[in-house]
């Protein structure tokens, strides 16, 4: 069942679990990642199947080529067919209508919309790309389309939590030095780092208050993709996107 929020507003956030698809084992069974091994044709027909559930053209889905860092791209429509995706962790736009989607199995799926400004941006922030600021930068780019973090709502999605993130005591260490929030411990003491806490600090500074956050961790979560639990597995999608 796909997890959604509308807002009054007129903006829309949808995030995606593993069923109602066509994949085979070990993708089964709506994988949306195109660079897991998965069969072309059924993610093709994943994706349609997962757009046309939240009401939306799978044509008008603006995708990522996701790289773990910083860099944004802002679009005002889809990417020309047969073109390079470029390789970046953030997308934003000024275009009702038009939705944006970020991949996960664990990272943290960053959903913002400011509907007053008409701007939307979905950001992929794993641990490397939550300490590297892709979260900050989208916000940036989305102010320098009009938009305003005190009136932005955030949503972060299903995503592995500080419970069993574990981490070696270094990694913990150089991560808490950047983000303070993301020091954690796992359920079994051992050294771990919470991606969502981080992000959803770097977001409180910023300015963004209407902040939301899903309960699903997804190394517990059978119903979700986890890297962390399966290694070779599928891809989760998250949404957001402005009625036109």
């Amino acid at each position: 069942m796909i997890e959604r929020y509308d807002d009054e507003n007129g903006a829309h956030f949808a995030f995606t679990d593993r069923w109602g698809g066509v994949s085979a084992v070990p993708y089964e069974q709506l994988n949306l990642g195109g660079a897991v091994g998965d069969d072309p044709g059924a993610v093709r027909e994943n994706r349609r199947l997962a757009a046309g559930s939240l009401g939306l053209d799978p044509a008008q889905v603006v995708w990522m080529n996701q790289v773990h860092g910083r860099d944004v791209a802002v679009v005002d429509g889809p990417w020309p067919a047969g073109a390079v995706v470029p390789a970046v962790d953030a997308v934003v736009t000024a275009r009702r209508g038009l939705a944006l989607a970020v991949l996960t199995a664990d990272c943290t799926p960053v959903l913002l919309a400011d509907p007053v400004a008409g701007v939307v941006a979905a950001a992929h922030a794993g641990r490397p790309g939550m300490l590297a600021g892709v979260v900050p930068e989208a916000v940036k780019a989305m102010v320098s389309l009009g938009a305003e973090p005190s009136r932005t709502t955030a949503w972060t999605g299903p995503a592995v939590c500080g419970r069993c993130y574990e981490v070696p005591e270094r990694m913990r260490a150089d991560a808490a030095a950047i983000e303070p929030a993301s020091f954690a411990q796992t359920s079994w003491g051992t050294p771990a780092v919470d991606v969502s806490a981080g992000v959803h600090a770097q977001l409180a500074a910023l300015g963004v208050r209407g902040r939301s956050q899903s309960p699903v961790c997804t190394r517990e979560s059978r119903d979700h993709f986890s890297y962390r639990r399966d290694r070779t597995t599928g891809r989760l999608a998250g949404y957001v996107w402005l009625d036109g």
